[in-house]
């Protein structure tokens, strides 16, 4: 549902030239009134009902959503109480939602707050659903649906009258390969039962002895010749097919088979872990595979007659399922939301196996999985009939991948961690409000994180000096940090070793330096030149020889710490070839 200040930024862009149109989403929506009140009312009526039967949302009524700024806010003299009784009477079964006045620039708007119900709700007897950012008609099928899935009702859960011998062997023989490759010492035990005893402890048997849908789905295949999976491989985006395999067999035998091809089609790259031990990386993480896979084959909508359909080149893979997100899931906050599932017994029988982790785990953990190789985050999108995440790898990040094996134990399965760190090779600073939609969690929770990863026993970050006393602050890599990344900072900050080494050089050269010098030299600002000057002094490697207290006659010389020698990285520059160029012009501390 949309919140209020998610409305009062769209409002705010509408007034700023940017048309309301363009300012609608999936959870927002504007309307005007009509020339009939009773049209509108009915209108408004619609509008609710197709929010309730997403994810709830909002209608602001008084917005002309063709028109942009001041002129887009045309106002709204309906009655919030007439509003709130005609969509509760309007809509079947009966739709309860909170109507509240709001002034916007002089101007009276109506906003229609609007819960995503535990019902489907119909107007005029038409049922409509929001779809990016329009209202569609719900088929049959659609609706039914829809009232399953808010009833907890579980389709894979339902009897077959298929008997356990309709199992398929190879089906069974690929589950216990699984069950074996399994951490988990109860999975690998698994293995050893019988083929009714391991069917049994999945789940997958009903009472009389029949298979359920998950069962027949994972180990039969459930309708004679449907395809479930198919597999698309092509070396570059747009190039020609070098595989398609369409895969109508059992759920463990087609996952297993997608795997191998994925696998065999995917490049690995050497990273050195210590000079003793060399790993092989693939340029796409297998756990990042693997969880958008099954996550695939767990949550996808099989009333959809549609099938599973995987995307791969050399550096990328898209899964695309049918169904949209389950109820309260959106792209937004695929990484954190309550771990749902429209599949519960199938869910279940698979995380068994051992091919998912365990409820709200896996999504997490492909993001760790492609952000600790240094690739970009996995992408979610849907079109509201079904889901479709990417993931864009590549030769990994060399430096990033052998500091990631340095870090405390399984933190590269953290999520959170391989983000904030994932950002900090990027920026030079981060905090919690502009972490807050990458970790999709509130600035508080993220603030808790960035105060973890500044303590033992990660030692990663450090708030910076200019904001150390805010709640807040701005958070940067240390030193050490910054030393073993190396080049997988992408942005160019000087370590105080360099620092040191180029004032130093400087000194020698000239003999006397003033602020505007160092900051010349180390292309800074002039704060932060009057920050490391300050620093050097209190360090002893400069000294003041000058009575000024500021500007360019404030000059420093060697002091009692100053190294006999340092070492040359690059010729320094000829201070005396242009004297005018260290003139006026510099703060100093």
């Amino acid at each position: 549902m949309r919140s209020d200040a998610e409305v009062d930024a769209a409002l705010r862009a509408v007034l700023a030239g940017s048309t309301a149109r363009d300012c609608e989403s999936e959870t927002l929506d504007f309307k005007t009134v009509g020339r009939s009140v009773s049209d509108t009312l009915k209108d408004l009526a619609e509008a609710a009902a197709c929010f309730a039967n997403h994810r709830g949302g909002a209608v602001v009524v008084g917005v002309a959503d063709p028109s942009a700024g001041p002129e887009a806010l045309v106002g709204c003299d309906l009655d919030e109480a007439d509003v709130r009784l005609a969509v509760f009477q309007k809509t079947v079964p009966h739709l309860t939602v909170d109507v509240r006045p709001q002034e916007v620039d002089g101007v009276r708007l109506l906003v229609i707050s609007v819960p995503e119900s535990a019902a489907v709700h119909s107007v005029g007897g038409q049922f409509r659903k929001r779809l990016t950012t329009s209202c569609q008609p719900m088929s049959a099928d659609q609706i039914a649906r829809l009232v399953a899935e808010r009833r907890g009702e579980d389709w894979t859960d339902s009897p077959t009258e298929l008997a356990l011998s309709a199992v398929d062997p190879l089906a069974m023989t690929t589950a216990r390969q699984f069950l074996r490759e399994a951490t988990d010492p109860t999975r690998r035990d698994f293995a050893q039962l019988s083929d009714a005893d391991l069917l049994r402890a999945l789940g997958v048997v009903t009472p009389n002895g029949k298979l359920n849908r998950a069962g027949a789905l994972l180990f039969v295949g459930g309708e004679p010749g449907r395809v479930h999976l198919a597999y698309i491989h092509r070396r570059t985006p747009a190039g020609d097919l070098t595989a398609n395999e369409q895969l109508a067999g059992p759920a463990v035998t087609s996952l297993a088979r997608v795997l191998d091809l994925v696998s065999a089609r995917t490049d690995t790259t050497s990273i050195d872990v210590s000079p003793l031990v060399q790993v092989q990386v693939a340029d796409l993480p297998p756990r990042a595979i693997r969880e958008a896979l099954v996550n695939a084959v767990m949550h996808r909508e099989y009333r959809d007659p549609g099938r599973v359909v995987v995307e791969h080149t050399a550096t990328r893979l898209a899964v695309t399922s049918p169904g949209t997100f389950v109820s309260g899931v959106t792209p937004d906050n695929v990484l954190t939301a309550s771990s749902r599932t429209r599949n519960p017994r199938l869910a279940e029988a698979i995380r068994k196996l051992g091919l998912g982790e365990t409820a709200g785990a896996g999504v997490d953990r492909m993001y760790a999985a492609m952000t600790g190789m240094g690739h970009q985050p996995p992408t979610f999108e849907t079109d509201g009939a079904s889901v479709r995440v990417t993931l864009t790898g590549g030769a990994p990040n060399r430096q990033l991948a052998s500091f990631v094996k340095t870090l405390p134990d399984r933190s590269d399965e953290d999520a959170d961690t391989m983000l904030v760190l994932f950002s900090l090779l990027q920026s030079r600073s981060v905090n919690a409000s502009g972490l807050s939609p990458l970790l999709q969690k509130p600035p508080a929770e993220v603030q808790t994180v960035l105060g973890r990863l500044a303590a033992e026993p990660f030692d990663l970050v450090e708030p910076t000096r200019e904001t150390s006393r805010r709640s807040q602050p701005n958070y940067r890599l240390r030193e050490a940090a910054l030393r073993a990344l190396g080049t997988a900072v992408t942005y160019r900050r000087r370590t105080a070793d360099s620092i040191d080494t180029k004032v130093v050089e400087l000194l020698r050269e000239a003999g006397s330096i003033n602020a505007r010098m160092v900051r010349l030299v180390l292309d800074t600002d002039t704060p932060t030149t009057s920050r490391i000057l300050a620093d050097l002094v209190e360090r002893g490697l400069l000294v003041k020889t000058s009575n000024a207290s500021r500007g360019p006659g404030v000059t420093y010389g060697p002091g009692p710490s100053l190294p006999a020698r340092v070492r040359r990285r690059t010729p320094a520059k000829k201070l005396d070839a242009n004297p005018t160029l260290f003139e006026e012009g510099a703060g100093t501390p």
